[in-house]
């Protein structure tokens, strides 16, 4: 073989996954099957099977063997989870998302008060002589009861402090209504996204590997020209497509 044995077998159990020779839920060969029919060693078919696994397409049962996952991809279509309508539905986006997919979300939420780091001060353009306290809305957040994303959103306490965005729950369409009502109408959003390793707790909690990339997606949203809250999340990345419409005119 001109590649490494161990990739020829991931690339071609994945083709049969994604072909459906395998269901979602079907039990794959055995290790010892796949050692037979490639003439190859048990590791040789245990590195394979770490590669379909970090990618979300198999998932190992104890005593039992390997078997395809149920995982749902995640979509996430960045226009339409924004929007003002999605608010108005009562939905924040996290939820949006779910509503679109036909998977059940769920959130714990943890919200405190600090002094501003540099990076956020920046994002935030706060100035220096400014007040620089945020209230910091940190998020874990689950599709089917398997932690997907994490997300933590900064706020400046001059317009979140003492209000219903320092509570656990911030209600019916989540903090951009909450934002609205408070008289700062979103204008727009600004999305940087980026892919990395993920660190120890983001490993930890995202349960993949920690040399398996993540998806880093940094949002900040706009009243008019005033950035009122910068968002910082990290995704699984083999379980979300980020989908962006994009107009041509």
């Amino acid at each position: 073989m001109q590649m490494k044995a161990w990739v020829e077998i991931a690339d071609d159990l994945r083709g049969e996954i994604q072909r459906g020779d395998y269901a979602a839920g079907a039990r794959l060969p055995s290790g010892t099957e796949l050692m037979a029919r490639y003439g190859v060693a048990r590791q040789t078919v245990q590195n394979a099977m770490d590669q379909l696994q970090a990618e979300g397409l198999v998932l190992s049962v104890a005593g039992r063997g390997w078997y395809v996952s149920k995982q749902k991809t995640i979509v996430r279509l960045a226009r339409n989870r924004l929007s003002k309508a999605e608010r108005t539905a009562g939905r924040g986006t996290f939820m949006s998302d779910a509503a679109a997919g036909g998977w059940k979300p769920a959130v714990t939420v943890k919200v405190d008060r600090v002094e501003a780091t540099s990076e956020i001060a920046e994002y935030l353009e706060l100035a220096p002589d400014a007040p620089q306290e945020v209230v910091v809305r940190d998020r874990i957040m689950r599709a089917d009861g398997e932690v997907v994303q994490l997300a933590r959103s900064y706020l400046p306490a001059s317009i979140a402090g003492g209000t219903q965005l320092e509570e656990t729950d911030t209600g019916p369409g989540g903090t951009y209504a909450r934002l609205e009502e408070l008289g700062y109408p979103l204008s727009h959003f600004t999305e940087m996204v980026s892919a990395r390793a993920p660190r120890p707790r983001e490993a930890d909690i995202l349960q993949v590997p920690y040399g398996f990339p993540i998806l880093n997606v940094v949002r900040i949203a706009y009243s008019n020209d005033l950035p009122v809250e910068v968002n910082l999340m990290v995704m699984s990345s083999e379980r979300y497509h980020l989908v962006y419409q994009i107009d041509a005119q």
